[in-house]
């Protein structure tokens, strides 16, 4: 399962993201954790309101966690990845949102976390965190018994023409593929 993750703020162009049905076939809240709020919405707002009191500027924590293409992946291995990520990251007593996409029939989910404790009005820490998922999108392909890309298993074996997020999203602007963007780059 590839586990990427970012502190960010913009809590509402965040919701709307996640709640995005246009490029989703499906899009369900999974849970709700530590807000008043019932909706995504709501739960932002009150993870950006409650960090005003503090110089936090990324309230936030958001993961993606994305099976193999081909893997069915039941919601209990999902809640165990996040598991194991809470506590890595001490992450387990703050206030979360999972969602889950479906897009050209493959499930993957999305958790946003607060990173702000309303007690101590301080940002949690997230030391590492990039060390901590790749830790825990490894075990979770050895557990599952799914393939391993190349790349996890060799640094040297990463595919060249991958691409980041923001190159994607370019690309996605521009009507073009991706990859044969890169390609021309290089």
């Amino acid at each position: 399962m590839i586990i990427k993750g970012n502190k960010r703020g913009h809590g509402k162009e965040l919701a709307h993201h996640l709640m995005n049905t246009r490029d989703n076939e499906h899009v369900e809240l999974f849970d709700l954790r530590g807000f008043v709020a019932d909706d995504l919405h709501g739960a932002m707002q009150e993870t950006e309101a409650i960090a005003r009191g503090t110089r936090a500027e990324k309230p936030f924590f958001s993961l993606s966690l994305n099976p193999p293409d081909q893997e069915n992946v039941p919601p209990e291995v999902f809640e165990a990845a996040l598991g194991r990520i809470e506590d890595r990251l001490d992450l387990g007593a703050q206030p979360r949102a999972l969602v889950f996409h479906e897009k050209e029939g493959r499930r993957h989910l999305h958790a946003v976390y607060s990173r702000i404790d309303g007690e101590a009005m301080t940002a949690v820490r997230l030391d590492y965190y990039k060390r901590h998922l790749n830790d825990v999108a490894r075990e979770m392909y050895l557990e599952q018994g799914w393939e391993m890309p190349k790349g996890f298993k060799d640094a040297h074996q990463r595919d060249p023409l991958s691409f980041t997020l923001s190159e994607w999203q370019q690309a996605k602007r521009t009507g073009q593929d991706p990859k044969t963007m890169k390609e021309s780059m290089r």
